[in-house]
């Protein structure tokens, strides 16, 4: 009875404690400040398990090809360069400014498998300033997105602004 009594306690206290903290004000939540090492691997272990047991289900609807790519590119430029960069592109004074910092896709894109990147496209990561973008685009559009974020971890900032300048061009001709 004594150990049940001692465990109850210890729960009670802890309960307390955090309560206390969250009241205190002590933790500084300004975006100019980064999370403590501690914060910062517990934010960023929830967020890698979330999305990996959100996606498991997911499959792509069909193989990526060119056309893909450029749709993909098109929809990056508009909608991720601001926060993230680009290869040869430096991210926005807004995506400078975020905290936790918005990581770098071509990096990014080696470490999450297709579907967990659709995943966090579609439904954004709250907390972060990465917005879902699934009730805005049609899923279509994002597999393009994940097809692009395949292709930037091999990207030169060359090759990225030959890509971008033809899909520019591409786009405003089917404007015409």
């Amino acid at each position: 009875m004594k150990i049940f009594l001692g465990f109850i306690l210890g729960i009670v206290a802890v309960f307390l404690a955090g309560i206390a903290f969250v009241y205190s004000g002590i933790y500084d939540v300004g975006a100019t400040a980064p999370h403590n090492p501690a914060v910062r691997w517990a934010l960023h272990t929830t967020m890698h398990n979330s999305v990996t047991a959100r996606a498991e289900d997911i499959r792509p609807t069909q193989r990526f090809d060119e056309d893909q790519v450029r749709k993909g590119l098109e929809h990056f430029s508009e909608t991720c360069v601001m926060c993230h960069g680009a290869p040869g592109v430096e991210p926005s004074e807004v995506g400078q400014g975020l905290r936790p910092e918005p990581p770098d896709l071509a990096e990014a894109a080696k470490k999450w498998a297709p579907a967990e990147l659709f995943w966090i496209v579609k439904h954004g990561v709250k907390m972060t300033g990465m917005p879902g973008f699934g009730p805005t685009h049609a899923d279509e559009d994002l597999w393009a997105v994940v097809a692009f974020l395949g292709r930037l971890p091999n990207m030169s900032p060359e090759g990225y602004r030959a890509m971008a300048s033809g899909a520019s061009k591409a786009g405003a001709e089917e404007q015409q």
